[in-house]
């Protein structure tokens, strides 16, 4: 399916989309992307639908093509006093404030968001299989996120975050049984889960 260029066809759109929410260890991050009708899509699309390899290329291809772009992130410390919700609106929000061009628009993957500077927003369910600013937002802060917890792995090598990014897989579980959560993980999710548990992300 070819996703829409466009939502409004007039103003200058943002597409915001976030990743890492239902982690036990990482940051939460978002990325906001701002195309325009020359952008063309090339295989961009909802990041879970790729596979590593093309998502890294289409991760340059972006940042070539875009109008703008910018990604930010929050820290576990952050998820766990203000809430993972809250945390995911406001790294869309900082993910913003680092775009040179404004918008007059934004679109926001999911049913949830802040107000942001008085610009108008959408929020559009499966938004990042439905328009290509989104699906590009949500290729960046996949990659970037993916790509912090490969790094993280070579330091906390217990866990498998090389494959499982933060999320529950028993690789996972095994670590935190045996030698316990470190300083990426977040405190205030549950970390308990059953080791035979099946990999659900």
């Amino acid at each position: 399916m070819e996703l829409y260029n466009s939502f409004s066809n007039t103003y200058i759109e943002a597409g915001c989309d976030e990743v890492g929410r239902g982690c036990l260890a990482g940051p939460v991050v978002a990325a906001a992307v701002i195309v325009n009708k020359n952008f063309k899509q090339n295989l961009v699309n909802d990041s879970k639908t790729l596979n590593f390899k093309t998502r890294q290329n289409l991760d340059i291809y972006i940042r070539e093509n875009a109008v703008d772009f910018a990604i930010a992130e929050l820290s576990p410390e952050f998820i766990d006093e203000h809430n993972i919700l809250n945390a995911s609106l406001h790294a869309m929000h900082l993910a913003l404030d680092q775009l040179g061009t404004r918008p007059e628009l934004i679109l926001v993957d999911g049913n949830k968001f802040h107000p942001y500077n008085y610009i108008p927003h959408h929020c559009i369910i499966k938004g990042d299989s439905k328009y290509l600013s989104i699906a590009a937002a949500s290729i960046l802060a996949k990659n970037y996120r993916d790509n912090l917890m490969i790094k993280l792995h070579d330091e906390f090598p217990e866990y498998g975050w090389n494959t499982n990014f933060g999320y529950c897989t028993k690789t996972h579980q095994k670590g935190l049984k045996k030698f316990g959560p470190t300083i990426h993980h977040r405190k205030s999710f549950r970390l308990d889960y059953d080791v035979e548990i099946d990999q659900f992300f």
